[in-house]
């Protein structure tokens, strides 16, 4: 009987051990699975770095200078003496109109100017001969050696040879004048470089006729290439930081690992619509020049750009008319500052501070305030409110990496 009762005992204990661990089991799972998890956090330390504000914007090459060589000759283009591409200096001989319109009109002038002098010469003794018959007359008259009737006659056909005398000398004035012009008309059938520079573009062959009436015919066209313009285009949402002076860059697509740096020397201060629309004010000023009124660039009449434009050099010829380009406009620079993940920062406070949040020693959120300064939008320079090295919170997590700028192990 002792040993079944004994026996009991063993079964009972086993009994009450497994019920006790049933028991703390369930209250572990229960607690596991109705309890919420602990939140956890992408954290990155504040660290050193040089932080660039830049806008990035798009932009074309364009030469520093350019003409249209025109001509004021009316003709047939006679010959060409340049090529595409064409280095010329100013004065040097593009193209030649023939001149025989030109000239022909020139000697007209010159034998209309031979004759005149001629009539003058003529005039000139004519007008000796009737002022010293006035004047032998009026010696007459003070001896009553003639009448009146003959002084008044030699006085008017004295009077009458010098007016013909000075009409005369308007008439050959228009005649050396007219003779100028047919000169310079001459001058026009020979088209001469007006600037340094390269053919850029040829637009009338030899053998084809240009008529120089009421519009200047263009030849070709002349650019200067040893610095090029960059015309960029900005945006609306980031031209109020753009100003003259800043510092610009730009790679170009075939050669992005090469960069050309410059300075701003214009930024618009209509909008690039303004200038290609019209503009003006007033109920009816829909168009005209420099931009769209009565708001016709405002929300509704599409992207708005604003141009700025910057020099570069160009000695090398590698830069081309035309290209397009990659333009960075340095806003602020900061060198070695202390910096954090833009997207640590949270609300902006009426101070002009931003709130982040920090993890203390046992894991609990703390929140500070920061000055901010200089802002790429990855990181944010920090003036003041955190020391290097501190951890601020940058997102929650399932996991808990640590990333971002000086990412603890």
């Amino acid at each position: 009987m002792k040993r079944i009762s004994g026996l009991g005992a063993w079964r009972s204990s086993v009994l009450l051990f497994a019920l006790a661990v049933a028991l703390i089991g369930f209250y572990l799972g229960r607690e596991r699975l109705f309890s919420s998890p602990a939140p956890k956090y992408l954290i990155a330390r504040a660290a050193r770095a040089d932080l660039e504000n830049v806008v990035l914007a798009m932009g074309t090459l364009q030469p520093i200078r350019e003409v249209d060589v025109g001509t004021r000759a009316t003709g047939q283009v006679k010959s060409l003496k340049v090529k595409l591409g064409d280095h010329v200096r100013a004065g040097d001989l593009l193209a030649e109109i023939d001149p025989v319109l030109a000239e022909s009109a020139l000697q007209e002038a010159q034998a209309k100017l031979a004759d005149l002098d001629a009539q003058k010469r003529s005039a000139v003794a004519k007008f000796r001969k009737s002022r010293l018959e006035s004047e032998r007359q009026h010696g007459l008259i003070r001896g009553a050696a003639t009448s009146n009737r003959d002084v008044e006659t030699a006085d008017a056909q004295r009077e009458a040879d010098e007016g013909s005398l000075a009409s005369l000398d308007a008439q050959i004035s228009q005649a050396r004048s007219r003779i100028e012009t047919e000169t310079a008309n001459v001058s026009y059938t020979k088209i001469l470089a007006p600037i340094d520079g390269e053919v850029v573009a040829v637009l009338t062959q030899e053998g084809q006729t240009v008529v120089a009436s009421q519009i200047v015919p263009v030849i070709l066209k002349l650019a200067q290439l040893d610095r090029m313009i960059v015309k960029t285009q900005i945006g609306e949402a980031d031209i109020d930081g753009v100003k003259v002076g800043q510092s610009a860059s730009f790679v170009t697509m075939s050669d992005p690992a090469k960069r050309y740096y410059g300075t701003l020397r214009m930024v618009d201060v209509v909008p690039q619509s303004y200038s290609e629309l019209g503009g003006g004010s007033g109920a009816g000023a829909s168009q005209g020049k420099g931009g769209g009124a009565g708001g016709s660039t405002g929300a509704g009449a599409g992207p708005v750009y604003y141009n700025a434009l910057f020099d570069v050099p160009n000695v090398d010829r590698i830069l081309r008319v035309g290209k397009t380009v990659e333009v960075s406009i340095l806003l602020e620079a900061a060198k070695g500052v202390l910096a954090i993940p833009t997207a640590a920062l949270g609300e902006l406070a009426a101070d002009g501070r931003f709130t982040v949040q920090t993890l203390n020693a046992d894991g609990k959120l703390q929140t500070r305030q920061i000055r901010a300064g200089v802002s790429n939008h990855a990181l944010t320079e920090v003036l003041d409110g955190l020391n290097e090295g501190e951890e601020v919170v940058t997102g929650e997590l399932t996991s808990a990496p640590r990333a971002g700028l000086g990412a603890s192990p």
